[in-house]
């Protein structure tokens, strides 16, 4: 198993940092010394190749693996699969699985596949870095993936952040997206609602109201700054107006303050200021744990 300083090196650098030897001239895998594959690009039979069951992208659009389809009967194939070779002598998808179904599509029968070992921590692993660092991933299925990482690995979100170069806070943000009702994270998946909507809608515990704005995005178009001065709204609800100063609020320049504050904790905020010029910063959480997380988050634990 790679020591911890080359998954680092090799975590998000995309395929070609997965591929630890130089491209060898391709071979099949039928040929005299096919044992010795490791590490070589082969031709390999497609029907040879099962998918990853890692695999954290749940949906190919149809139409680009069509036109990708078409590309690969043209050109052919330009860029290898990189495959596992596993202890029964199969073939097991890590990257690449656009190419595999175009190529599945073009009538290929076989495709050239670069080799390697991996256990199933690691094909988890690549699998999730790779699609992430292409952006191939709706938002959902990153938080989905963060969090399968978490629970089958062990490890902490500050150590998932070193494994895929991402800052902590961008971990929970994501993970906090799963928070949401089912309704919204399916809006997100499908393109209806960006994850800007998605983290403000958060701050509502209220679910009738979360999915009433949710209808709101799509039907109106809502930019996520507008969602984020409705949900302020609803959090602010029974504050006297009277009692508050707009002209303290630009003073304090609150409204930058505020937009950097929710960008920073990932969740929204409320300034209320009164004339004597004091005031409270309130940040609504809705159980223990969502307590914690802002807690670790100001704190930087």
């Amino acid at each position: 198993m790679p020591s911890k300083k080359t998954k680092k090196q090799v975590l998000g650098r995309g395929i070609s940092a997965l591929m630890k030897e130089p491209l060898k001239e391709i071979k099949s895998a039928k040929e005299k010394g096919a044992e010795k594959i490791i590490g070589n690009i082969i031709d390999l039979p497609l029907d040879d190749i099962s998918v990853n069951p890692y695999q954290p992208r749940l949906n190919f659009n149809e139409e680009m693996l069509e036109e990708l389809a078409i590309s690969i009967k043209e050109l052919g194939i330009i860029q290898p699969i990189t495959v596992r070779k596993t202890d029964l002598n199969e073939f097991q998808l890590v990257s690449g699985e656009r190419r595999f179904r175009a190529a599945k599509r073009a009538g290929l029968e076989t495709i050239p596949a670069y080799v390697r070992l991996a256990n199933d921590q690691e094909l988890l692993e690549m699998a999730l870095v790779e699609n992430i660092q292409r952006q191939e991933l709706d938002p959902i299925e990153i938080a989905l993936s963060y969090k399968r990482l978490i629970d089958e690995i062990q490890i902490t979100q500050e150590k998932l952040s070193e494994r895929v170069g991402k800052k902590r806070s961008t971990i929970t943000n994501y993970l906090r997206l799963l928070k949401l009702h089912p309704s919204v994270q399916n809006a997100m998946r499908v393109g209806k609602c960006s994850m800007g909507h998605g983290r403000a809608l958060i701050s509502i515990e209220d679910e009738t109201y979360q999915l009433d704005l949710l209808n709101e995005i799509i039907a109106k178009g809502l930019s996520v700054r507008a969602v984020e001065d409705r949900v302020r709204n609803y959090l602010n609800r029974g504050v006297k107006p009277e009692s508050e100063s707009k002209e303290i609020m630009k003073i304090f320049g609150a409204d930058e303050f505020i937009r950097n504050f929710e960008k920073k904790i990932g969740r929204s905020i409320s300034i209320k200021a009164l004339n004597s010029g004091r005031g409270q910063i309130v940040i609504p959480f809705q159980s223990e744990e969502d307590f914690l997380e802002i807690k670790n988050e100001l704190l930087g634990e």
